[in-house]
């Protein structure tokens, strides 16, 4: 469904930017003449302004003496056309209007009207395109499309064109001459001029006139324009010039009738006209869907600087309260239950284990083995570490082994721990504090990537850095924390107990939590100084299981929540902040994010490509200077953000696509399974401050 949406809408910016970047639109008589003339006939040249290179052979017609063909150029044009069309009914004047595809799309009424009023249409391309110089398909495609846009808005065919950047057959060359032919191939009969008003270059009515007046008696076919610009001198010269030649015993005629040609203008078929309105309709789509994609990027666009600026904003105000004292101001001492969920972590369980008993908070550490099959139960149970409990259990899930941790455990304060989690002798110290106001149920830590040496380790480690120590800032600030990552949690039991424990009906059991709490009035908070070091995934695959579990259980969440948005408190504040935080920037956005891409491409194909590079230079920066922002608040090295470019072009690419894929299986109502990361052990057992620790990992 994806790709069939992309490429919709690759098709349609691909016809907008041929239809509107790809126009001609220098006048026609401002091309310099250049090229070679040596295969244009003697008689071509010479001769008339109606060509019909025929395979018979070639032939050209003049005007009858005394009567100018009047010619218009480049429109239909919205504002000037209707004007030169009410004052040639006033004069009675049938005129020749060689119309350009695209215009005809946008204004197919004002079409249909130049051919009522009894005025003839000829082609001049279907984005005022140089036949002389394109390329074969792109002079089959102007014609043929500008003819089906013919059929579709007036239900006509003409064989009349005027070639774009033309003028008198004397000043044909080669390659004009070569486009001539290959427009006659497919039917078409190519009309000049021989006098050119020059009204283009704006030079003033009375020499627009002077331009246009017959020097004698000798029949015309004069050149003007009804679109391109402002015509007011047009329509002012023509006021003049009509009643002067007049006077001076021209008439005025359409082409055909000018040169004593049958009709050339007959009705199109059914089918060609179901044809027609069907690509009018295609180039209409195109125009509205840039038009929508153009509001959304500035939306998006917008919605990300204020983001930006306001988790900077909430950052810095949240790093100036790192000294805020919790409660009465005592710091809370009493012990802590750890409770630790293992299936088949024997690769870093040790560590993990090992971690928690070097506390330099008293804790008990219930280990539960959830029908784990690579002994990991006894190896916890190998170690004899005093303080650790080892429950073994048959497979049913993550919050399973949860809940009968919790039904063991014997303190009032509950720390939650993967079994890939390692910490630091002073995270639970951390962790806990925040519990001496009464108010607060849980507690965010700060979970940092520990195997961090490879590219993809370093991604994730820059997201870490900036997602906690922004993000999470902000939902603190704004008391609608909507995650507890289970690496590292913090939990008053009685809280727990309030809610019925931990739920297993969505994937992401952290959020849904969280989530319940805050609806339950419980405030949920972030301590960044509790760290805990944790084991990303080290291959695509893995890192696209483990964001597609995450991202689908959110939205599951998301949805099972839903009514804090209409709800007051505490849990209010989840939906109206929290919520509609993670709906646009963590749905919508990425949803964006291919349409974002497909028309960075456009711009780079049919705008100013500097313009557009530009600005990816100006996100890039952006992104920049928050990552610097996050690692000097959390006292990282700025190091791995020399990687970030490639982030963007890569990494972000493959978050978007977990986040388009989860919505588009949520909406299809699809179930998704548990996906379970697979372990290399790759994280020690720490053994030193903070400070010593920016290396822990590969």
């Amino acid at each position: 469904m994806l790709s069939i949406l992309l490429i919709c809408l690759c098709g349609a910016l691909g016809l907008h930017g041929y239809t509107h970047h790809l126009f001609g639109t220098t006048p026609d008589g401002e091309r310099a003449v250049t090229g070679g003339r040596t295969t244009v006939p003697a008689q071509i040249s010479s001769g008339g302004p109606v060509i019909d290179a025929a395979p018979a052979g070639d032939r050209s017609v003049r005007p009858k003496p005394r009567t100018i063909a009047l010619t218009f150029d480049d429109g239909p044009d919205p504002t000037w056309t209707p004007r030169i069309l009410d004052l040639l009914r006033r004069e009675r004047i049938r005129a020749t209007f060689f119309v350009v595809g695209t215009e005809v799309a946008a204004q197919p009424a004002l079409t249909r009207r130049i051919v009522a009023e009894g005025h003839q249409i000829g082609v001049h391309t279907f984005t005022h395109a140089d036949l002389g110089t394109a390329a074969g398909w792109r002079r089959s495609l102007e014609l043929r499309q500008t003819q089906l846009i013919l059929a579709g808005a007036a239900g006509v065919s003409t064989p009349l064109l005027r070639p774009p950047y033309s003028s008198t057959a004397d000043a044909l060359t080669d390659t004009d001459w070569s486009a001539i032919r290959a427009a006659r191939a497919s039917g078409y009969l190519t009309v000049l001029s021989t006098l050119d008003s020059e009204d283009w270059r704006k030079p003033g009515v009375d020499r627009i006139v002077a331009n246009a007046t017959p020097r004698g008696t000798a029949g015309q076919v004069l050149l003007m324009h009804d679109a391109g610009g402002d015509r007011a001198q047009t329509l002012a010269a023509l006021g003049k010039l009509i009643p002067a030649a007049k006077a001076r015993g021209f008439r005025f005629a359409t082409v055909s009738d000018a040169v004593a040609l049958p009709e050339p203008v007959q009705p199109a078929s059914t089918v060609e006209r179901a044809r027609g309105l069907a690509v009018i309709g295609a180039l209409r789509a195109s125009d509205a869907t840039l038009a929508v994609i153009t509001w959304l990027l500035l939306a998006a666009g917008a919605l990300s600087v204020l983001r930006a600026l306001t988790t900077v904003v909430a950052a810095r105000r949240h790093a100036r309260q790192r000294d805020w004292v919790w409660g009465d101001g005592l710091p809370v001492t009493e012990p802590v239950s750890v409770i630790v969920p293992a299936y088949n972590e024997r690769a870093g369980i040790e560590a993990a284990v090992r971690s928690l008993v070097a506390s330099d908070h008293p804790v008990e550490v219930i280990v539960v083995d959830d029908g784990s099959t690579d002994g990991t139960a006894d190896l916890v149970e190998s170690l004899a570490l005093p303080g650790v409990q080892v429950i073994r259990q048959a497979n049913a899930g993550k919050p399973a082994a949860l809940n009968t941790g919790l039904r063991a455990a014997s303190c009032d304060l509950v720390v939650m721990v993967d079994g890939d989690t390692v910490f630091q002798p002073d995270t639970v110290r951390w962790l806990v504090q925040p519990f001496a106001d009464p108010s607060v149920g849980a507690v965010s830590g700060n979970a940092k990537v520990g195997n961090r040496g490879g590219l993809l380790g370093r991604w994730q480690h820059i997201e870490y850095v900036v997602g906690f120590n922004l993000d999470r800032r902000l939902f603190d600030l704004a008391e609608c924390m909507p995650t507890v990552p289970g690496a590292i949690g913090g939990f008053r039991r009685s809280a727990l107990e309030r809610i019925g424990g931990l739920s297993d009906v969505t994937l992401a059991e952290d959020t849904d939590l969280t989530m319940a709490m805050c609806r339950d009035g419980w405030r949920v908070v972030y301590e960044e100084r509790a760290i805990a070091w944790t084991e990303a995934p080290a291959s695509v695959g893995a890192l696209w299981r483990q964001r597609y579990r995450w991202c689908y259980g959110t939205l599951q969440a998301m949805w099972k929540h839903r009514g804090a948005w209409v709800q007051r408190g505490q849990s209010g504040k989840l939906g109206r902040r929290g919520l509609t935080y993670l709906l646009l920037f963590q749905v919508l956005l990425p949803l964006l994010a291919p349409v974002v891409d497909v028309f960075a491409i456009y711009g780079l194909v049919f705008l100013d490509p500097w313009r557009i590079i530009g600005l990816w230079a100006a996100f890039l920066a952006l992104q920049a200077g928050l990552g610097l922002y996050a690692f000097r608040l959390d006292g990282e090295r700025p190091g791995p953000l020399w990687s970030l470019p490639l982030q963007q072009f890569v990494y972000r690419q493959l978050m978007y696509l977990v986040v388009i894929q989860s919505v588009f299986t949520a909406v299809a109502g699809s179930r998704l399974r548990w996906q379970r990361m697979e372990r290399y052990g790759s994280l020690r057992t720490p053994s030193g401050p903070a400070d010593d620790l920016a290396g822990v990992g590969n």
